[in-house]
């Protein structure tokens, strides 16, 4: 599998509010496809659509554009930006560490010298920085730790930002291999803005639904922070849940009759079933609005950037193998979202199969 426009979007700049690098190329990705409809709302979540043959609810494939970052604001002197920091990362690993600035096609490092402690749910993480930096730097240019472009080591990508570029690449490629055919079922990707945030750009885009709908079949896609439970290179996760919430049973269900068909075909395919509690993704908002909403996840080393053995920044990275399952699993449901049947009528007809055999010895 090409993965080429994994290693393109994960070398993209991009922070919470500031998207735009990475709008650019999912416009352009779109353009360069012609049966992929583009449609925007007037928050900045793009919707990227290819109609099915048949009648019937969307599947909705939704990722967030943003990484925890920075984005400049004024500059103090010569030498020193002022910045806010959006996205949570304890305070600690902030302090110190080495910058990159992109303000259009200059790219400005710096080192962080002063940083504010705020509250993000209940955790200490900067809010107003200071950085020293090697040239002047346009207010809105993001800024993200400088641990480089993507680069690919063995079976592992390594970037600066994975978290949730990488999962924008898995739902791009799965409509860049379905393109090509046509599927029963209408397949969608929902691109938000800021989750990083809190959510924002998921937020806005329940409470002025201009590009998603009450029938559509959504399944929320991240990189979640690597749990003991889930190594790397085990397999895509059906995740089942988050930090919060609970995710639709009868979603969840389908993707692991999916998951199960796909393996039987092809033993090189590998899937996991976990609740990830590392954090909370934007299925728990979908889910708290009535939306049917599922999820899927990687492992995720080094979750926004925290090195916690070494207590410093480092590069973010994914296990090659579960990303390119993980897109192998989009496109397998793609391609049979038609038969999905509500009321969980699959799994009951497995339970009654077992209940008639053995009732009589009841």
């Amino acid at each position: 599998m090409n993965t080429k426009i994994l290693t393109d979007l994960t070398s993209l700049p991009t922070a919470p509010f500031a998207e735009d690098r990475v709008i650019e190329y999912v416009e352009a990705f779109a353009r360069s496809r012609k049966r992929i409809q583009l449609s925007k709302d007037s928050y900045g979540n793009r919707l990227l659509e290819l109609k099915g043959t048949a009648r019937g609810p969307r599947w909705v494939f939704v990722a967030h554009m943003d990484h925890p970052g920075f984005v400049a604001d004024k500059m103090i002197d010569a030498r020193t930006l002022a910045a806010d920091f959006r996205g949570w990362v304890a305070i600690e690993y902030v302090r110190g560490t080495k910058v990159r600035f992109f303000d259009g096609d200059r790219e400005i490092t710096g080192t962080v010298i002063e940083a504010e402690a705020t509250d993000h749910a209940r955790l200490t993480v900067p809010g107003r920085v200071k950085v020293r930096v090697n040239g002047s730097v346009a207010k809105g240019s993001p800024g993200m730790f400088d641990q480089g472009p993507a680069r690919i080591r063995g079976k592992k990508l390594f970037s600066r930002g994975c978290d949730d570029i990488a999962g924008v690449a898995s739902a791009l490629s799965m409509l860049d291999q379905i393109a090509r055919t046509r599927t029963k079922a209408s397949i969608a990707v929902l691109l938000t803005r800021a989750e990083e945030e809190g959510f924002i750009g998921a937020i806005a885009s329940v409470l002025k639904p201009d590009l998603i709908r009450k029938d559509d079949r959504l399944i929320s896609i991240e990189t979640s922070a690597m749990q003991s439970v889930t190594p790397q290179g085990a397999g895509v996760i059906l995740r089942v849940g988050d930090k919060t919430s609970i995710f639709n049973s009868q979603i969840m269900y389908f993707l692991y009759e999916q998951a199960m068909k796909l393996a039987e075909k092809d033993t090189t395919f590998k899937y996991q079933r976990a609740l990830m509690p590392g954090g909370t993704c934007e299925a728990t908002v979908f889910d708290a609005y009535g939306y049917s909403c599922g999820a899927v996840c990687i492992p995720l080393g080094n979750y926004h950037n925290m090195d916690r053995e070494k207590k410093r920044i480092g590069p973010e990275y994914i296990h090659l193998d579960d990303w390119r399952n993980m897109v192998r699993l989009f496109v397998q449901i793609a391609k049979n979202g038609h038969t999905f049947e509500a009321g969980h009528r699959p799994l009951k007809a497995r339970v009654e199969k077992r209940f008639n055999k053995l009732k009589h010895l009841l």
